[in-house]
């Protein structure tokens, strides 16, 4: 993918110097060496609260010390107990894992490969139930390399037989587990009705303008209505009407081929189909084959709506929400009574974006909620050097989204959603990631994890530092007041860097948290995060094993006096990465998904960890969940 042009702009230590010039440090803010050549205090440039020299932080628990080995940890007081496995049956009459890697038609009716997003879903619907409901996670993709025996990663696609490929087909997309809390443990309900796989084979509808658009026409489907199925499932969200959003990112890795033939070859390109097929899946699909069939590409890379509630029902892709590699399909239900839904686009130099529709959701009125997500505005995030940041309207016949210029309608500039932020000038970014919105402040977190690839030339306001290793937080300030107060829909925020990752005290970081930061609660590449019922942020890191340092999930004050002060709550075991951190209601169970474990593994027999079993030939990607021994909330 060609990187995209930085916006124009002072230099950013310029910019820095201005806008700290605005407000004094507090005391403690020169001991972290705030002001070193493209970083500044995090924290102190638009945002009421600053980190203070010395403060107390509102999570109790004694801190994790961080180990990297074969194995989880949790912090004292902490229990981590495994609750649904990679394998685990999802039906009645299906039997218990065996160790050995399923048939592809026995993986439909077991948990999915490397779980990533999780909702918790209360039953019954409506309720707020803790101790009951669904799990609803993706599964984004396969790790063939720890997987098949004497395989690698680089040579999986030009190996696996049709069988491992259409396995690897049946192990990604999204899985749906009822549990709940018996005997004192989260467990599977192994015959629930509820229970069910979602994957690429999966009929699914598109909606929105793009439906029955040209240039998502088929040889199977030849009005482009009806996709076949859900692929690289990443980040979601939840809608206030008992819907889960889940977000493709990446379906490039699973076409192969050449982009020749697609009259949007260009896009295409763009969006990094460049025939890698690292799954294998072309030599036996031919719809996965973008020389046989050039349109299947774009039916993909979309969010899709899920019902969890109902198993009879049809996953729906929202077509007006953009097209992109979706880390994130946050959703907020605005005062005015309009959907928000905030998502990041996964790769360097890419965008973060909003959604508003046009209607109003009436929660006293189900049926407000039918189709809402298929009209409204698409907008991209500008980042200003004054600390505003202003939402771009991406509608089709406004400024340069216009014919002229390759947008022949509003499903054209969707269909090209990048390209339509380049063109209204948007701020690029370092891989955005996650979004989450503070219940108690209103404001919004967005997650930068890494870009390696930004050149001093090509830093901007709300990404400060060249070859950017460590990944950053951004904090937006909608205006209009805290929590429910706040006006998610207004063109323009307030916005503030909330921490700079890394290590403190390696300046050439020039990593910033706050000055209190203990060796075990500093982290790197942050990706995934959630809010507690209270309004600490928690950090799901992904990339610290090429640091030596395990993964895992820190918690974080967002405002007083311990802002920006994070406390490290539990590992993962070798190789694995910590994803999709989901609170129950009432902020006493935390779920995180364990990705990946012993991925760094050249092959299967050289794995670093064989967790969560240890009993056996494979790894398992896992979800967990932590809770307190004592049964109070997590973090307190």
């Amino acid at each position: 993918m060609a990187d995209c042009p930085s916006n124009s702009s002072p230099i950013i230590r310029d910019v820095i110097a201005a806008r700290a010039s605005r407000r004094a440090f507090l005391s403690g803010a020169a001991s972290l060496g705030a002001l070193a050549a493209g970083s500044g205090f995090v924290g102190s440039f638009f945002a009421e609260e600053s980190f203070a020299a010395s403060a107390t932080s509102s999570l109790g628990f004694s801190e994790l010390k961080r180990v990297y080995d074969k194995d989880m940890a949790v912090a004292p007081g902490y229990t981590a107990e495994v609750v649904a496995r990679w394998g685990d049956p999802i039906a009645a009459d299906v039997a218990d894992f065996s160790g050995e890697v399923p048939s592809a038609a026995e993986q439909l009716v077991r948990f999915g490969y490397n779980c990533d997003y999780i909702a918790f879903m209360p039953l019954p619907k409506g309720s707020a139930t803790a101790d009951h409901g669904l799990l609803c996670v993706n599964n984004e993709y396969i790790s063939p390399n720890v997987i098949f025996d004497g395989m690698t990663e680089d040579d999986a696609g030009k190996m696996m037989t049709q069988e491992q490929v259409d396995f690897g087909m049946a192990a990604m997309g999204h899985s749906i587990v009822e549990v709940k809390i018996e005997n004192g443990r989260w467990a599977m309900v192994k015959d629930s009705p509820f229970n069910r796989r979602l994957t690429v084979e999966t009929k699914m509808q598109l909606s929105g303008p793009v439906a029955g658009h040209d240039l998502v026409k088929t040889k199977e489907d030849p009005q482009g209505l009806t996709v076949k199925g859900t692929n690289y499932n990443c980040g979601g969200g939840v809608t206030p009407w008992g819907t889960v959003l889940t977000c493709e990112e990446g379906a490039s890795d699973t076409f192969g081929g050449s982009t020749a033939g697609s009259p949007i070859a260009a896009v295409l390109d763009r969006y990094g189909f460049d025939g890698s097929d690292l799954y294998g899946r072309a030599r036996f699909h031919d719809r996965f084959d973008m020389d046989k069939e050039p349109n299947e590409p774009n039916r993909f890379d979309w969010v899709v709506e899920i019902d969890p509630y109902d198993p009879q029902s049809t996953p729906i892709k929202r077509t007006a929400l953009g097209r992109m590699s979706h880390e994130a399909s946050t959703v907020v239900h605005n005062k005015d009574g309009r959907i928000v839904v905030y998502m990041g686009d996964d790769d360097y130099f890419e965008y973060t974006y909003r959604f508003v529709t046009e209607a109003a959701f009436d929660p006293a009125q189900p049926e407000t909620a039918k189709d809402i997500l298929d009209k409204g505005v698409l907008s991209v995030a500008r980042f200003d050097t004054d600390g505003t940041l202003h939402w771009l309207p991406l509608v089709h016949g406004q400024g340069p989204l216009t014919a002229e210029n390759g947008f022949a309608s509003q499903a054209d500039v969707l269909l090209k959603t990048r390209l339509a932020a380049d063109a209204v000038g948007a701020t690029p970014m370092d891989r955005p990631e996650d979004f989450e919105t503070n219940p108690v402040t209103g404001r919004v977190y967005a997650v930068m994890t890494k870009n390696k690839k930004r050149e001093q030339d090509k830093l901007n306001p709300a990404n400060t530092r060249p070859e950017n290793l460590w990944g950053h937080i951004v904090e937006l300030i909608p205006p209009g007041g805290r929590g429910k107060d706040a006006d998610h829909t207004a063109e323009v925020y307030q916005w503030d860097l909330f921490v700079l990752a890394g290590n403190p005290k390696d300046e050439a970081t020039k990593a910033s948290f706050h000055p209190e930061t203990s060796e075990n609660g500093w982290f790197v590449c942050p990706d995934n995060i959630s809010f507690d019922p209270q309004g600490r942020l928690w950090v799901a890191t992904d990339g610290a094993n090429d640091f030596g340092l395990p993964d895992g999930i820190y918690g974080i004050d967002t405002e007083g006096p311990a802002r920006g002060l994070p406390k490290l709550l539990f590992t993962c075991p070798a190789g694995a990465e910590a994803t999709g951190p989901c609170f129950t209601p009432d902020g006493k169970t935390l779920f995180v998904s364990v990705q990946h474990p012993a991925e760094d593994a050249e092959t299967l027999d050289k794995a670093t960890t064989l967790w969560p079993d240890f009993n056996g030939k494979l790894p398992r990607p896992s979800v967990v969940a932590i809770r307190r021994q004592d049964g109070a909330a997590v973090g307190v």
